[in-house]
């Protein structure tokens, strides 16, 4: 005897029902919010002491952490590699991910390291272990990972995240968004302050060396800078170039780390390739003519760049020439930090030198095996006297794919200064 109808269409309606279910459950495992946290398991590797000269080459731009590791980003990943002279890029020491949101924005401040997520959250991780120190809930940035596929405009730029140094010494994270500015200490993120929720017209730029959070204000008439005590997000000064339109590019100068303690700005007009150079301190800023230049670096008090195919060192307030080095040939300055400025040659030599003195205290071919050099400079990063530099096409244009823009798979070329 067969199955009577009824029967046989009350099981084909609980069977749909149960791989409904099973299709929900794989879906839901799949699709839901998730994090996925691997803390490191063997030892921290010793500071590295590595030789003078191009330590290796890497797929992906790292931040340097403590002497000791390597620290990345992807889509939706934060990873580390050690050690830090390794030649090339090997199996993550710590790894922490998060499911649907992406990666924004990366900073490192000593042993911690900062992320700040698409959805807003903010999660602050020990460098060392990996592991999470503190999470928060912060401003969404309005962008997922912008980065191209090495990350480096997310580690050696990132948007929205600055850290500065309150009147008592301690440090504050300050996160920015479209829907809004926050202050958090840096060691255990509890909130400090908030301001302009729920508007878009306000950006952050960063910290100064004085304490304070610059952004630039639009929300009710021409674009206006704002300076704010990072401690308490009071606003101390409000301040517009002379001549200034209605619109304003302002441009961070001589930071200590990415976007972090800086000693100077530039402003422009959109679209202008230079602008006007300005020192910060406590006070309004005071013109500083020498980093008109787009191509301008602020290294201590001098503003190093290359005038008339010379590079020089300049007072950045008075504009007096300190030194000029006319022996390089064609030059260009690419990263600069306490102590050091970084100028890389037609031939593709990068040569280290005293922002003060311009003597030379390194200099070597920017070449790993049979690279060769025909390649160009893309976004650079110092740190701790080690320079990681993209290495792009020499037709790369804007708007290329990651295929036809960087040199090859493993752009980023690392080096010990």
């Amino acid at each position: 005897m067969g199955v009577p109808k009824g029967r046989r269409r009350i099981a084909v309606a609980v069977a749909a029902l149960l791989t409904l279910g099973a299709v929900a459950v794989i879906g839901y495992r799949v699709l839901a919010p998730a994090e996925v946290s691997t803390p490191a398991r063997g030892e921290l590797p010793p500071a590295a002491t590595p030789k003078i000269g191009v330590v290796g080459r890497l797929p992906a731009a790292p931040l340097i952490v403590d002497g000791r590791l390597r620290v990345y980003a992807t889509t939706r990943q934060v990873y580390a590699d050690r050690p830090v002279d390794r030649r090339h890029r090997v199996t993550p020491f710590w790894s922490y991910r998060r499911w649907p949101a992406q990666v924004n924005g990366v900073l490192a401040s000593g042993t911690t390291v900062v992320t700040h997520w698409s959805d807003g959250k903010v999660v602050a991780l020990d460098g060392r272990t990996g592991r999470v120190a503190w999470r928060a809930d912060g401003p969404e940035p309005g962008a997922g990972f912008t980065a191209r596929r090495t990350g480096a405009a997310t580690v050696w730029d990132p948007p929205g995240i600055s850290v500065g140094q309150g009147p008592g010494g301690g440090s504050v994270l300050v996160v920015s968004g479209p829907g809004g500015l926050r202050g958090y200490g840096l060691v255990d993120g509890r909130e400090l302050w908030r301001a302009g929720g729920g508007t878009d017209c306000r950006t952050g730029l960063g910290t100064t060396a004085a304490g304070r959070f610059v952004s630039v204000d639009a929300c009710a008439g021409p674009a206006t800078v704002e300076f704010r005590d990072v401690t308490t997000g009071a606003v101390g000064t409000r301040w517009r170039p002379p001549d200034a339109g209605a619109e304003l590019v302002v441009t961070p100068l001589g930071c200590l780390t990415p976007r972090s303690q800086c000693r100077g700005l530039r402003t422009a007009a959109p679209g202008d390739a230079a602008g006007r150079g300005w020192l910060v301190g406590a006070g309004e800023p005071v013109p500083a003519p020498a980093l008109d230049a787009a191509e301008a670096v602020l290294a201590g008090d001098l503003a190093v760049g290359v005038t008339d195919g010379v590079l020089s060192g300049r007072d950045a307030r008075t504009g007096k020439l300190r030194w000029r080095r006319g022996d390089l040939g064609q030059v260009r300055v690419i990263a600069a930090e306490p102590g050091r400025v970084y100028a890389l040659t037609g031939s593709r030599e990068l040569i280290t030198l005293d922002p003060v003195t311009s003597a030379e205290r390194s200099r070597f071919p920017l070449t790993v095996g049979q690279d060769g050099t025909s390649w160009k400079p893309g976004l650079a990063h110092a740190v701790d006297g080690y320079v990681a530099v993209e290495r792009l096409r020499g037709n790369a244009r804007p708007g290329a794919g990651d295929q036809q823009w960087f040199l090859m798979t493993e752009p980023v070329v690392l080096a010990a200064t």
